[in-house]
């Protein structure tokens, strides 16, 4: 039996433009069986929302690197709350060890910081995906 295909929103939300590391996690997820819609960059939470609702996403990965996870994190957390979506939230990017409990405690599924291999990306969304159900 074939595992399933997951469908995956990658997003740029707010102002930071380095988009090189989401688009090697498109690829690596990608390469795992996933189907990866990429949204590019300066996402809004509506927006994000809106395609993971049209696509009817399995997660949603935000690539964050310029210190607005503290801010945006929670953000996110509350529109896919206020959507009503049971959809898991990932966060990669740069992320200071000592904030990653806060971003747990909200509600976060997993946060992936630099140097994350290509093994750990790819179980990570697949992870998350499956605690859900």
């Amino acid at each position: 039996m074939s595992e399933p295909q997951y469908r995956v929103i990658l997003a740029k939300l707010g102002l930071d433009g380095h988009d090189r590391g989401i688009k090697v996690v498109a690829r690596i997820l990608r390469d795992a069986g996933m189907e990866v819609i990429y949204l590019g960059l300066r996402q809004t939470a509506a927006s994000i929302i809106a395609a993971a609702e049209e696509e009817d996403a399995d997660a949603i990965g935000l690539s964050m690197h310029n210190a607005g996870h503290l801010t945006l994190g929670p953000r996110m957390m509350e529109a896919i709350s206020d959507a009503g979506l049971d959809i898991p939230l990932i966060i990669g990017g740069i992320v200071p060890d000592e904030d990653v409990a806060e971003l747990k405690n909200i509600g976060i599924a997993a946060i992936l910081g630099p140097g994350a291999s290509a093994e750990e990306v790819a179980a990570t969304v697949r992870d998350a995906i499956s605690a859900r159900d």
